[in-house]
């Protein structure tokens, strides 16, 4: 035995560099940005017994099973839609290419893969308590369906109150449909699912699964927010289900965050996107519902679902293409501020350009590290001209992009490497200048409220502070 020791750590090693070099190819293949192929590269080559494990964790961009599920469940929903009549939704796209709004959309429909629609009515949602006290009445005049996707659900008061309705509903014989993310609601206990499950509620926890690969692939997570109630109203914004988006737990209280209400055409939309989530989960649709027609006037409405499933890095170039749109402003507001070198470049093209750029980002930290990263991207930004502010009175989730004078765009995506390239997003845009202006009020009663940074904040941050801002920004691509 002694005889043999070395030699089966010889060819251990030679094993673990054999997968490592393997690996390594795989990387520079795969791996979207030159920057991460050339990280993951280098380190499973020289050091494949540390990195191999957290290859396959995080280092896989495209969600492979995932892409192979979506075109099952499209086939499935085309079969299914074939009873239905879709005239009047086709009839509200054709409009809405006629419309002169549809230009300043550009790419969005080809890149989000679905149409532009018109003739949407829409509201704004500021805070947890109108949020959640409109989810909540749509859910109680609920007759057909309601579906429900969260990241987060907790089993607090907020996420009781919603167990609560949600049975009811079921009880009264409505079709009820919850799906939430496995990691993002890890501590939501068996037993909230479990009596869901036992009154009529189908209820699925998303989760990376499939090939043996895939089940590894933990760091693609499902971070949309979608209710739709009967196939008419649907909700979409930056709001989990928990006390704290309720502002009801300090430090980070009060929580300031923005969903939006929305009729119409483009509900269908936020069906699509559930169901597809729905058949990863469960390998079934949900009922879809289509009205027998839609109000003859409202806004133009494009719907943005993206994630590791798609043929480009959708959420990324959504943010590219709505800056370059920007003529006269651009204004953001994001919990966390670590762009790619794409969107970076576009924010300091826009200065270039004479258009007011701003972003507001929290004072406080939910994530220390992300934190970090995100204050030192924000003081390179500072540096290029872009006007970036800090929220003061608590932290802010909200997750809303205001162009111009017309286009708005509220939803779940961040403005950060997990939403651009790892995260299932959701964003709907909407043009319509009042609706505009609803959101331009929001954002400079926020931006009142934020305090701007200036040179002199960089002068007189520590060098160790900035050092740690250099290290946590080597590893926020992972976080």
């Amino acid at each position: 035995m002694d005889f043999l020791g070395p030699h089966v750590i010889g060819y251990l090693i030679l094993l673990l560099h054999s997968l490592g070099l393997i690996a390594a190819v795989h990387a520079v293949l795969t791996v979207r940005t030159a920057q991460g192929a050339i990280a993951w590269a280098m380190s499973l080559f020289f050091i494949p017994y540390v990195t191999l494990i957290p290859y396959l964790i995080f280092g896989r961009s495209t969600f492979d099973d995932y892409i192979k599920a979506r075109r099952e469940a499209n086939q499935e929903m085309r079969e299914a839609i074939t009873d239905l009549n879709w005239r009047p939704w086709v009839e509200e796209a054709l409009a809405a290419r006629n419309s002169k709004a549809y230009g300043s959309l550009r790419a969005m429909p080809r890149l989000g893969r679905m149409p532009c629609l018109a003739n949407n009515s829409v509201r704004l949602l500021i805070n947890g308590t109108a949020t959640f006290d409109a989810i909540f009445k749509a859910i109680r005049a609920a007759e057909k369906v309601v579906l429900v996707q969260f990241f987060i659900i907790h089993d607090d008061d907020l996420g009781k109150k919603l167990h609560a309705l949600l049975l009811e509903k079921a009880a009264q014989g409505v079709a009820v449909y919850v799906l939430y993310d496995s990691i993002g609601s890890h501590a939501l206990p068996h037993s909230y699912g479990e009596t869901l499950r036992a009154g009529g509620v189908q209820t699925y926890a998303f989760a990376t699964r499939g090939s043996w690969i895939s089940r590894f692939q933990i760091n693609f997570r499902n971070h949309r927010k979608v209710v739709v109630v009967d196939g008419v109203l649907g909700f979409v914004g930056g709001h989990n289900v928990g006390d704290e988006y309720l502002g009801a737990k300090p430090p980070l209280s009060p929580w300031r965050d923005t969903h939006v209400e929305v009729t119409g055409p483009v509900v269908a939309c936020l069906q699509e996107s559930f169901a597809e989530d729905w058949f990863w989960a469960s390998r079934q649709l949900p009922p879809l519902i289509l009205p027998k027609s839609y109000p003859e006037s409202g806004v133009l409405c494009q719907f943005m679902a993206s994630g590791p499933a798609d043929p480009y890095e959708t959420c990324s170039l959504f943010f590219v293409e709505a800056i370059h749109a920007a003529n006269e402003r651009v204004w953001i507001t994001s919990p966390y501020f670590v762009p790619d070198e794409a969107v970076f470049s576009a924010l300091r093209l826009a200065v270039l350009r004479g258009v007011d750029v701003r972003i507001l980002i929290p004072s406080r930290p939910d994530h220390k590290i992300v934190f970090a990263a995100s204050s030192l991207y924000a003081f390179e930004a500072v540096r290029a001209g872009v006007r970036i502010f800090r929220y003061q009175p608590g932290f802010i989730h909200q997750k809303a992009v205001l162009v111009d004078n017309e286009i708005s765009a509220i939803g779940s995506a961040n403005m950060e490497n997990r939403s651009f390239r790892l995260n299932f997003e959701v964003m709907l845009l909407t043009v319509d200048e009042a609706f505009a202006t609803e959101v331009e009020h929001m954002l400079l009663d926020d931006f009142a409220l934020g305090r701007e940074i200036t040179s002199e904040d960089i002068k007189s941050t520590h060098r160790l502070q900035q050092l740690g801002m250099r290290v946590a920004r080597l590893v926020s691509p992972v976080l």
